[in-house]
């Protein structure tokens, strides 16, 4: 736990402005983004802190997998199941604002406004999915 980390904060349902979403793991935290950049979007966030996407290894891909599968499921809880107009993904450092893992997860994709098709472009040097 970092107490400077406002990830770590709002899992720890420290900051009460957030709404946490129900989310049936408990090892993550899912909340809106305070900017959305789609009609649905979430972010994806490890309980315990974790360094950005760059900290990643081998080890790492079920924890990937299961903050994919609480995207999905959130999306699904909010009537959404287009799966091929949703866009996951995590930014690049130094292109994230917090370093605390969190999965982006924006729907439908294919309504992001200019800037947001910018900065959620697919394996760009910023957002990779």
């Amino acid at each position: 736990y970092d107490g400077k980390c406002v990830f770590c904060r709002i899992a720890r349902r420290e900051e009460p402005g957030t709404a946490l979403l129900p989310c049936e793991d408990e090892d993550l935290v899912c909340f809106r983004d305070i900017k959305p950049g789609a009609p649905h979007h979430y972010l994806v966030v490890p309980v315990k802190h974790m360094g950005n996407c760059k900290t990643l290894r081998a080890e790492h891909i079920p924890l990937v997998k299961r903050m994919m599968e609480v995207g999905k499921a959130v999306l699904q809880k909010n009537n959404f199941s287009d799966w091929n107009d949703v866009r996951m993904g995590f930014h690049w450092p130094p292109f994230c604002s917090i370093a605390h893992l969190h999965l982006h997860v924006l729907a439908p994709a294919s309504q992001l406004g200019f800037l947001s098709r910018i900065y959620y472009r697919i394996n760009s040097y910023w957002f990779i999915t």
